[in-house]
């Protein structure tokens, strides 16, 4: 992999300084004309600028990305721009820059739905070598949107200081009534109400200033502090401390909290690299120097490792390289390594073509900003065509005064002809229209479908009929929402046509009906108004999906699994036969009742030929039939245990089964562990009894369904009495042979009377201090472990404490760690500190609990493991794994990097796998425990038999917090995560998304999702949007959702209380 030498990099010679041919040349040259755009299909890419407006650029799709970040800076006439970068979030929910040399089509999956944010990349060390004032604005802007998220942190003093910097630019010179009210209007800070005294103080010394002046004030102020420029990337050390890594045109910081621990020069350093999780920094020799010769730091993945690989390549040639470094050549056989390298003009190279040059100096808007000086006619629209929507009135260029209701971010539509010379002002604010884009707002209304260019395009053109339409882009029409805005969001007939007039794929389409095609809003209409709306209704209609994904459950196991081990000789016959014999009668009895079922709400909709009403509009007859038809099945189903002990013998007795098991789970047909699969029979039941609850509920005593419901009800509850102790016990032997494959050192954790309690993540502290690790309480003994960095990703246990004799308290005072307690046991005491209150309170409980259950019952025995193992207990990285790996196969949804736990190599260590002899054993990645891992959070054995019991699947409409439109999906709701497919009809699923950490709530009002029955999902910046059909199925969801959200102590069902969308 490319490992950046300062030394040799140093010693490259690049381009002659200032160069029209260099790469990183960001705008033309005078006289230059805009470069040759490749041939092809053109895309719209959405840039919101620094002031938060949006502007549209029209670029080839196979354009580089250098043409559309040309554009970007031609549209503002900057010429600094490479202090600038466009950064956007990639199909794996990080942050990354907008690569130069590659093709924008290779770097944004979907340009239509990708808004690119344009930003500064490098922070140089003295604002100073900005010698152009819009540059210093821009930055300005930048240091003002830092300050406002809380990623630049200060004291007190430097903030106050530099918001009064801020609104002196904006509002002007220091009036007392005026500033206080703009500062309870704005704010700058997270927590700016205690400062506003010493904000107007700091204010009241500022009259005169002008806004270039307050600019220049502000950056002198920002460059001082720590987190000037900082953006941090998560790392831990060797010893598990986490730590945040950053850097900066000195070079490598590393930052603990919010205080800065250690800084590493460029001169120090002599080799940065990165080596899957591992961001590798070799220093050069010192003999005054303590620090080792290789700084290892563990990121979350090796994608986050070579996001901030490429940073640090970019700093180092930018502030330390007199000129572009040279291309490597392309080898001859073989390519060791990455080719990515810094595309650019270096700051020596901007500084000196700056002063060399002579631009004129165009004027430029500042949004913000209310005042006016007479040295600066602030009329060229070009930066920022819309002031702040806290003005009133702002005259424009034309004259026609610009309408500042709109609170969303102006867009306008900006194609390739834009370019023009900075030498020629008059021309840069003359757009050169295609005749597309000669229409006016009033023609385009008129047409049945119009393209989204044209209806960007028109707001640009002048109408004297129609003024509102002027150059005001940002001004709406008399509807306020031109073109059926909605929601921020363009309509579904501009979304539903390509910009060259052809349907899209329907994959990418907003809605997809069941035929996978486009569905408007209106069409939703309609379906609404042809469909029942009783409540009824959509409880019949969830015992048709759910019974759906049941069948395909039971599929897995009659048809999938029973195909691998019914050609294998090695499988013992009593197995084969159970199975069968347990899942084939249900696997064809459950077969006809979904047919029944289906027929019967073909009915109750009106689709079928009979359009029989009344009569046909229940269900309990249906239920009632076979309900007592299913009974003589239900007879044996406490004996389903025996089919997982019979599969867990088979294992341990033939590695060969134990691998072709291993195998089948890998498919992407089995989506969760195969021993849920054996106890779902009984979780169906549990169904059953839920829905004919809700009904019997729904309905009046008098009504025609209610007696069939009610003797439904009563027989399915007498089976699910007499199953349910037996259920109890299957589900903890089911949890506890789950467990037994995620660690390693445990060989009898399956014993006789244990009980599982408890898993999650705690800090335990030790002479190196708080350590994460990983706890599991029983009701005899709790063990505690860590991941192990090895390719089965399974957790090493470090030692165990057996319950027997043990106390407990909370020990926060005693040692100054929030949320921690002690665990006292015989001969030995654990100091251990949880995430929260709540996690402490939890883990409390549950230990006392354990604790006064194991004083009076004969449990099993506590040693549990293989050895005595300490924290220091070396690990084997090729320890044979015996586990059965479920679900690592498929894209956990939202990829982001706290949640991926698969190691991917780089290119350095691909040879490092071939070392071993025996290649390590596959093992799944997604399941709770690595989810409670990554998100340090806890989950109960009550918490697992209600996420497996309160299954849940159905069509819903998804959307992206940055997308456009919605696309429909079948979701199975199922062991605490949602999995996603095309269709019902579908095998496997196509993505999934673990719910433990994330909060369901509804989408606030300034979120503008002016939609029914849509319900938000959200886990730190990770955010989704769902919708759903009717009140019921949105009340159903967000219960579901809940019980894997909120522990089992905390949930509660959607009352009345909750805001409704609708």
């Amino acid at each position: 992999m490319a490992e950046p030498d300062p030394e040799n990099l140093s010693s490259g010679a690049g381009q002659r300084l200032g160069a029209p041919e260099t790469l990183g040349i960001s705008t033309l040259d005078p006289g230059h004309k805009p470069p040759a755009m490749p041939p092809g299909r053109h895309v719209t890419v959405t840039v919101r600028m620094l002031d938060d407006t949006e502007e549209v650029f029209d670029v080839s799709q196979k354009a580089s990305g250098k043409v559309l970040f040309d554009l970007v800076c031609s549209h503002m006439n900057l010429i600094e721009g490479d202090y600038f970068g466009l950064e956007f979030q990639n199909h794996k929910s990080m942050m990354v820059w907008l690569d130069h040399i590659k093709p924008i089509i290779k770097q944004l999956r979907r340009p239509k739905n990708t808004t690119l944010r344009f930003s500064v990349k490098f922070f140089p060390p003295d604002h100073a070598q900005l010698l152009e004032e819009l540059t210093r604005y821009l930055f300005a802007l930048q240091i003002k949107q830092d300050l406002s998220s809380g990623r630049m942190t200060c004291n007190d003093t430097s903030a106050a200081l530099m918001v009064s910097h801020i609104i002196q630019s904006e509002i002007g010179d220091f009036d007392e009534s005026h500033c206080r009210s703009h500062l309870l209007n704005n704010n700058y800070i997270p927590d700016q109400m205690p400062l506003i005294d010493k904000i107007m103080e700091f204010h009241s010394k500022h009259i005169g200033q002008s806004p270039a002046e307050s600019d220049f004030q502000l950056l002198e102020v920002a460059r001082k502090l720590d987190f000037y420029g900082i953006r941090l990337h998560p790392a831990k050390d060797r010893e598990g401390s986490k730590l945040n890594l950053a850097v900066a045109h000195t070079g490598v910081l590393v930052f603990q909290t919010h205080t800065r621990i250690n800084a590493f020069n460029w001169s120090k350093i002599r080799k940065l690299s990165f080596k899957r999780k591992r961001f590798l920094i070799k220093l050069r020799p010192d003999l005054n120097s303590s620090y080792q010769d290789t700084l290892e730091f563990l990121m979350a993945s090796r994608d986050c490792c070579k996001v901030f690989w490429k940073i640090c390549v970019e700093y180092h040639a930018f502030f330390r390289l007199f000129e572009e470094p040279k291309p490597k050549p392309k080898p001859m056989l073989f390519t060791r390594g990455s080719s990515f390298r810094f595309s650019g003009r270096t700051q020596k190279q901007v500084i000196d073509y700056v002063r060399e040059s002579e631009f004129k100096k165009i004027p430029f808007e500042r949004k913000h900003s209310r005042v006016r000086y007479s040295s600066q006619v602030q009329h060229n629209s070009r930066l920022s065509p819309l002031p702040s929507p806290c003005h009133h009135e702002v005259p424009s260029e034309s004259g026609v005064p610009e309408d500042l209701s709109s609170s969303s971010p102006p867009r306008r539509h900006w194609k390739e002809s834009v370019l023009v010379s900075a030498e020629d002002p008059a021309a840069s604010r003359t757009s050169k229209m295609s005749p597309n884009h000669q229409r006016n707002g009033h023609e385009d209304r008129k047409e049945s479908v119009s393209k989204p260019e044209e209806s960007r395009g028109s707001t640009r053109q002048m109408s004297p009929e129609h003024p509102s339409q002027g150059v005001a882009s940002h001004s709406p029409p008399p509807s306020g929402h031109p073109h059926g805005m909605v929601n921020g969001q363009k309509s579904l007939e501009l979304c539903s046509h390509s910009l060259d007039g052809r349907q899209p794929s329907p994959l990418t389409s907003p809605l997809l009906n069941d035929a996978c095609s486009i569905r408007t809003d209106d069409e939703d209409e309609v379906r609404r108004k042809r469909f029942p709306t009783d409540r009824a209704y959509f409880i019949a209609k969830e015992l048709l999906t759910t019974e759906r994904t049941y069948l395909k459950d039971l599929e897995v196991v009659t048809v999938s699994f029973q195909s691998v081990v019914g050609k294998d000789e090695e499988t013992p016959d009593s197995l084969k036969n159970t199975i069968l014999s347990t899942f084939e009668p249900l696997h064809k009895f459950h077969t006809g009742f979904l047919r029944e079922v289906e027929q019967r709400l073909a009915i109750w909709e009106g689709r079928s030929n009979a359009h029989i009403k009344g009569d046909y509009q229940r269900i309990g007859d249906v239920m009632l039939k076979n309900l007592q038809a299913l009974k003589p099945l239900t007879t044996n189903m406490h004996k389903h245990s025996d089919i997982l002990l019979e599969l867990e013998k088979a294992c341990k007795a033939s590695r060969r089964v134990e691998n072709l098991c291993r195998d089948f789970e890998l498919q992407k047909v089995c989506y969760i562990p195969l021993n849920v699969f054996v106890l779902r029979p009984l979780h169906r039941l549990i169904h059953y009894k839920q829905i004919l609850e809700r009904l019997c509920k729904h309905y009046p005593a008098t009504h025609e369904d209610f007696r069939d419901c009610r003797a439904a009800l009563a027989d399915v509850s007498e089976v699910v009495d007499q199953l349910q102790g037996s259920l109890i016990k299957m589900e903890n032997l089911q949890t506890l042979l789950e467990l037994q494959k995620d660690l390693l050192g445990v060989d009898n954790l399956v014993v006789s009377g244990r009980e599982f309690i408890r898993l999650g993540c705690l800090s335990k502290l030790s002479g190196k201090g708080l350590q994460q690790r990983m706890f599991f309480l029983f009701n005899d003994v709790i063990l505690y472990t860590s991941r192990g960095m090895t390719p089965t990703n399974q957790f090493k246990v470090h030692g165990q404490l057996p319950l027997r004799g043990m106390t407990i308290r909370e020990s926060e005072e005693e040692w100054g760690v929030p949320h921690a307690f002690t665990l006292v046991g015989q001969g030995q005491s654990v100091v251990v500190a949880a995430s929260s209150l709540t996690e402490m309170e939890k883990w409390m409980q549950d230990i006392k609990m354990a604790i006064e259950t194991a004083k009076t019952s004969n449990g099993p025995t506590s040693d549990v493991l293989t050895c005595t193992l300490t924290d220091n207990t070396p690990l084997s990285p090729h320890q044979p794994s015996r586990s059965l790996s479920s679900s690592n196969h498929l894209p956990t949804f939202p990829e982001c990097p706290e949640d991926s736990s698969a190691e991917a190599e780089s290119e350095d260590d691909t040879s490092a796998l071939n070392t071993s002899l025996e290649k390590p054993a596959p093992h799944r990645g997604n399941t709770m425990v690595h989810v409670c891992w990554h998100r340090s959070t806890s989950v109960s054995m009550v918490d697992f038999s209600v996420a497996v019991e309160n299954q849940l699947s159905g069509n819903l409409l998804r959307k992206f917090k940055n997308s456009n439109g919605w696309q429909k999906l079948w979701v199975v709701f199922t062991n605490f995560s949602l999995f996603f497919y095309k269709s019902h009809q579908d095998d496997y699923p196509l993505a999934s998304l673990p719910l433990l950490g994330y909060s369901v709530t509804v989408p606030a009002e300034n979120e503008n999702i002016h939609k029914d029955y849509v319900f938000k999902l959200h886990f730190k910046s990770h955010v989704y949007y769902f919708r759903s059909e009717s009140e019921y199925t949105f009340e159903r969801w967000m219960e579901v959702i809940r019980s894997a959200t909120v522990s089992s102590s905390q949930a509660r069902l959607l009352n009345s209380k909750d805001p409704h969308p609708h």
